[in-house]
């Protein structure tokens, strides 16, 4: 049975289930905050790959993802400094991009910075 594409839908869609959390997309692109405070977003800095979405997350936690499934997510120079990962949409299945939102969530919520 083949798996269904993951998109910035599937983005907002999971996102609409966080609590407190807004879909915030503008003309830029898809983004979602939790009450105010960035979780996700379309990267659109030109280092980033086409079809990336930016994932704040601690920088551990950043580690062990490169560390794991570099396929999947990945880092340009411009992001280093920031607690965030870059996510190849077409490479990540819609459970492992929900356990990543909501590993966000938490990160955002517990007051990252």
């Amino acid at each position: 049975m083949p798996t269904q594409a993951v998109d910035f839908e599937t983005v907002r869609s999971i996102g609409a289930a966080l609590t407190d959390v807004k879909d915030a997309s503008s003309s830029r692109g898809t983004a979602l905050k939790l009450k105010g405070k960035l979780l996700a977003c379309k990267a659109i800095n030109k280092s980033a790959e086409p079809n990336s979405l930016m994932v704040r997350i601690s920088l551990d936690r950043r580690e062990a993802l490169l560390a794991q499934n570099a396929d999947t997510y990945y880092l340009t120079d411009h992001y280093r400094p920031y607690p965030a990962i870059l996510v190849r949409l077409s490479r990540i299945r819609r459970p492992a991009l929900e356990d990543l939102l909501t590993e966000s969530w938490e990160f955002v919520r517990k007051g990252a910075r």
